[in-house]
């Protein structure tokens, strides 16, 4: 079987990988273009923190999350140590000592569901600042040790190259796909064709543009995302936790004194590729106020990204009734790089008609698409 992967982003990736590690002949595609999603974000791996807006959403980003330790190990084995990815633990933060107390047994509870939460450990002020330092004093905290963090960026290209190890094969360009009475059989890239058996799109926020030929259009529109790199001087951060206060921002711990605090959402921005006064304040007004023992660190730079934002909370994953040969992996917007190794996997289990162990009806293409015109 011979397999074009569309977009490279951490769902592209990984499904390149998987099937490449299954003997799968795959050829990647992909253009630069500024504001991938998957570069300038920064992955909280931990789905109990946040308060649980869907239960769907909730059941596949534990799937995600239990799914990852077996894609690092698969990784270093084929020789891929820097992946980004860390088990660091996670702080809920908040000035509301009720709030924290709802948080706790919330978690307990979920935890008797989903031992990977780990330990919960609920921690006043000075004990909070004990495993953050820069963090406001006023801040309670629910500590849990399961919580994990990623880099998206690291993530990504350690996929790709462990795909080529394992015969994968990139093209630099923009595809458009080719087809013969209603089926997808390649794609075009620049005056070169390339036939394959199957096609699968995952160009996130892009993905509209490869589909809107047919007639076919896709429920996924960019939302602009402003995210802020900190850097703390002589600062050992690579253990400190991620946290995660009450408004929708974050803050996301790396290596080297490197802060990540994020994120607006920007929704109706099309790719309008532009840092914002009103955006880079948000970002680091929400950051100062959880967190001031930050207000001394180097602001070192403010990534862009297009988040792919479906119909709703959940990825766009499946086939497309009226076009053969083809199968959709996007659409997922602010969990992008929680579900996305784990979106790639089952993607490259679609492709090759494997039995999955998820029931993929909320998650089909026909939520999200409408037909204009027949191919």
């Amino acid at each position: 079987m011979k397999v074009i992967v569309i977009g490279t982003g951490i769902a592209g990736a990984s499904a390149a990988y998987h099937l490449a590690k299954n003997n799968v002949e795959v050829i990647m595609i992909d253009k630069k273009q500024e504001g991938k999603a998957t570069t300038a974000g920064a992955g909280i791996v931990c789905p109990w923190i946040r308060d649980i807006e869907n239960e769907t959403w909730y059941s596949l980003a534990v799937k995600a999350y239990v799914d990852y330790p077996e894609l690092i190990s698969s990784l270093k084995k084929d020789g891929e140590d820097d992946v980004g990815y860390k088990k660091v633990g996670a702080l809920r933060v908040s000035t509301d000592p009720d709030k924290m107390d709802e948080v706790e047994k919330r978690l307990k509870k979920q935890r008797m569901e989903t031992p990977e939460i780990g330990d919960i450990v609920r921690l006043n002020g000075a004990q909070a600042q004990e495993v953050f330092p820069p963090l406001n004093e006023n801040m309670e905290a629910v500590y849990v040790s399961g919580g994990a963090r990623v880099d998206g960026a690291l993530l990504r290209d350690a996929l790709k190259r462990a795909a080529r190890r394992n015969g994968a094969e990139f093209v630099d360009g923009e595809a458009h796909l080719v087809h013969e009475n209603g089926k997808v059989v390649g794609v075009t890239v620049g005056k070169e064709t390339i036939f394959a058996d199957k096609v699968l799109l995952t160009s996130g926020a892009w993905a509209p543009e490869v589909l809107e030929p047919f007639g076919i259009q896709l429920n996924v529109s960019p939302q602009r995302g402003q995210i802020a790199h900190i850097k703390l001087l002589e600062k050992d951060t690579s253990n400190w936790p991620i946290v995660i206060p009450e408004s929708g921002h974050y803050l996301v711990p790396f290596d080297n004194g490197r802060i990540v605090a994020g994120a607006t959402r920007e929704t109706g921005s099309g790719f309008d590729y532009r840092l914002t006064a009103g955006g880079v304040n948000e970002v680091l007004t929400e950051a100062l106020m959880v967190a001031p023992g930050l207000e001394d660190g180097t602001l070192e730079e403010v990534r862009i990204g297009f988040r792919p934002m479906g119909p709703d909370l959940l990825p766009i994953l499946g086939t497309i009734d009226t076009l053969e040969g083809i199968v959709l992996a996007t659409g997922l917007g602010k969990s992008g790089l929680t579900f996305g190794p784990y979106v790639g996997r089952l993607a490259a289990s679609i492709i090759q008609d494997e039995e999955i162990e998820l029931d993929l009806t909320p998650y089909q293409t026909c939520h999200s698409i409408e037909l204009k015109k027949t191919v």
